[in-house]
């Protein structure tokens, strides 16, 4: 990494180079973001995180694109933050508990963050290969609503550069009404480093989405799914699922345990389905 921004930032000591605000700016992110990674870095994490975390630098992709303005760098770099976020709160295996055990081996685990609150963690083995299911969740992103009764609507607002979305998601309301509509405007970063996926987001601000009528504006993240293929068996594949939810109104925790800790059951339950339909022809 610390070659290529050297070599990036001898390109802008030339004179006829100087002016390019966008390659003088992404010299700027650059070295930023090495700096903070290798102040950052902790000791001992698990393979398939540090792979990611080591590899997720925004440089190797921005050399290849066009500059993007001020305001579509800070969208990229607050999906970078969600993923890193999440992927630490993923290394740490302490003070996790048991919220549910499903009789296929599914698991809901959660913990309490001091900066974050309460978060959800699903650990499941989906009986289909990685392309598979990170071909449901990314590439059919917005058909979501179609399997999951749990979401309404999930619409693309904007894509940026090749890893970045700001997308907009209305929530189904749960059986009673007991949790009403809710929506979020996310900023979501997904990273494919060799046998590893990640999907990571956080809310956000868009001016061309405001607070819809109907529904209250809850805020997520971060939050993130990890994929990766179940050793020793390619065709099947290990998802785990950080959900990190402020569902806004005056909820009982109870409640927003309860309804939180399903959601993520049912998910792996529609996701499952939803796979194991026939493929069109």
């Amino acid at each position: 990494m610390l070659p290529a921004t050297s070599k990036l930032c001898a390109a802008i000591s030339y004179r006829h180079l100087r002016n390019m605000t966008g390659l003088r700016r992404q010299a700027a992110v650059a070295i930023s973001q090495e700096l903070s990674r290798l102040a950052c870095r902790s000791p001992g994490p698990s393979a398939w995180i540090h792979q990611v975390r080591r590899r997720s630098s925004l440089l190797s992709s921005r050399l290849e694109e066009k500059p993007f303005s001020e305001m579509e760098m800070s969208y990229i770099k607050q999906g970078e933050e969600a993923l890193q976020k999440s992927l630490r709160i993923l290394e740490d295996q302490n003070d996790w508990k048991t919220e549910t055990v499903a009789g296929n081996g599914d698991k809901v685990l959660s913990k309490v963050l001091p900066d974050v609150g309460k978060v959800f963690r699903l650990e499941v083995v989906v009986d289909q290969p990685l392309d598979t299911v990170y071909g449901e969740l990314v590439d059919n992103m917005e058909q979501m609503g179609d399997w999951n009764p749990n979401v309404k609507e999930v619409r693309i607002l904007e894509k940026i550069g090749k890893d970045t979305v700001i997308t907009h998601e209305k929530a189904a309301a749960t059986p009673g009404n007991i949790v009403g509509p809710r929506d979020f405007v996310s900023v979501r970063c997904s990273k494919r480093r060799g046998s590893t996926c990640v999907l990571a987001g956080m809310s956000t601000t868009y001016g061309a989405m405001p607070e819809q009528e109907g529904f209250i504006r809850a805020e997520n993240g971060p939050t993130c799914m990890v994929l990766r293929p179940l050793p020793g068996s390619p065709s099947q594949t290990r998802l785990t699922w950080l959900l990190s939810i402020d569902l806004k109104g005056w909820l009982p925790k109870t409640i927003i345990n309860q309804v939180l800790s399903q959601t993520q059951v049912d998910f792996a339950k529609h996701l499952r389905q939803r796979l194991a339909r026939p493929v069109p022809v």
